[in-house]
């Protein structure tokens, strides 16, 4: 009875398919958990929480574990770390606001109100914000009729340390070992498209690194290529992912991830979200949920709450984030692809309006590009270093 599970041997000069990942994860995928409701979450987190019975539950509910293979995980992080790592100013250089600048400085050595006035334009153009280029070229304007500046060159390092200035207060590393919370958790939200899953596998690339034991919870229910995509972070940073199928509620998900992370002494727990429009109140409100529910375990938790900010975005990130922090309160800030073409300047006008940390930045598509926030280095990255080029 048992012969339809016999398949035939494959052919000599077949080549044998490589097996899935995860087969759990599959069976998951296959058969979406139902909703865990609050009431149930009040259930399993009343009074001492029987962390057993909360792994049985995740399992029969569909849950998965994708355990990534170190091997894989070595082979990715060696070729991660082959290439010489790139400075700042090479992969801010293609952007436009750096662009713009750069060409300002070449083609005006002396100063002019022409000068002057296609700065303004630059600042302006590259989403600095009005407000924020108002208060800049009103203090150069004031500083050039005073005859402060000697040339160009002056003006030049003037504004540079200007533009510091603007961002040294949101310069606030991430540290995820504060306070002896264990897990430290972090919740990744952010509108559709933006980089969050990409996002968190850099991120646990990093934790990884620094020795410390990470889990991924994959959160974004909503779209189907989320689960998979995160489960291959997992597979590359030798990282456990906490996983239901396609349809699932994201709080019981997240749920039982943290009920995992503190079963196993797990240091971080990151977890994913399903982009969302600002704009989305139900799905916003999701969000409202998943705090609270993460609240039954952790009365802190998430520790933190990352939202992503695609860099090319412009003046729209600062709908994003004054929405997002309405909804959940958003305690920090990574800001994406500025290494392509992103015009950058985004970042003063987030700086200014809400003073929020800006932990990390996206400077490439390799793991080890995503970078901690250092303001010098930022500006370095858009300012020509001299008048004479870019380099």
């Amino acid at each position: 009875m048992l012969k339809f599970w016999k398949k035939k041997p494959p052919a000599a000069d077949q080549a044998t398919p490589p097996a899935p990942a995860s087969v759990a994860a599959d069976a998951a995928a296959a058969a979406p958990a139902p909703p865990l409701d609050e009431a149930a979450i009040d259930a399993i987190a009343g009074g001492g929480t029987d962390i057993a019975g909360a792994d049985a539950y995740a399992d029969d509910a569909g849950g998965a574990f994708s355990d990534g293979d170190p091997a894989d995980a070595a082979a990715a992080a060696d070729e991660d770390e082959a290439p010489a790592r790139r400075s700042w100013r090479d992969r801010l250089a293609g952007s436009g606001f750096a662009r713009g600048l750069a060409s300002i400085f070449k083609r005006h050595p002396l100063l002019d109100e022409a000068f002057l006035d296609e700065l303004e334009t630059c600042l302006l153009t590259a989403d600095v914000g009005v407000a924020t280029t108002t208060d800049l070229m009103d203090e150069l304007r004031r500083r050039v009729g005073k005859r402060e500046f000697a040339d160009a060159g002056a003006l030049l390092d003037a504004l540079r340390a200007d533009l510091v200035a603007r961002l040294k207060p949101v310069e606030q590393p991430l540290d995820v070992g504060a306070g002896g919370r264990k897990p430290f958790v972090i919740l990744t939200v952010g509108v559709n498209g933006v980089g969050k899953t990409t996002t968190i596998g850099k991120l646990a690339h990093r934790y990884k690194n620094e020795y410390r034991s990470v889990l991924l919870a994959a959160g974004d229910t909503f779209r189907a290529a989320a689960v998979e995509q995160l489960q291959t972070w997992g597979t590359r940073n030798a990282v456990s992912v906490i996983a239901q199928g396609s349809g699932a509620d994201s709080a019981s998900v997240i749920f039982d991830a943290l009920q995992t992370a503190r079963s196993r002494g797990t240091e971080v727990l990151i977890a994913d979200t399903a982009g969302r429009l600002h704009t989305q109140a139900g799905l916003m409100d999701e969000l409202a949920k998943i705090r609270r529910v993460l609240g039954k375990i952790d009365p802190e938790a998430p520790h933190e709450v990352l939202l992503v900010i695609d860099g090319t975005t412009g003046q729209n990130a600062i709908n994003q984030v004054r929405t997002f922090g309405e909804a959940i309160g958003v305690t920090g800030l990574v800001v994406t692809k500025l290494d392509g073409t992103a015009k950058g300047g985004v970042v003063f006008a987030l700086a200014r309006e809400f003073g929020l940390p800006i932990r990390y930045v996206g400077l490439g598509e390799r793991a080890a590009d995503l970078r901690v926030f250092d303001a010098n280095a930022f500006v370095d990255g858009l300012l020509p270093a001299s008048l004479g080029g870019h380099g």
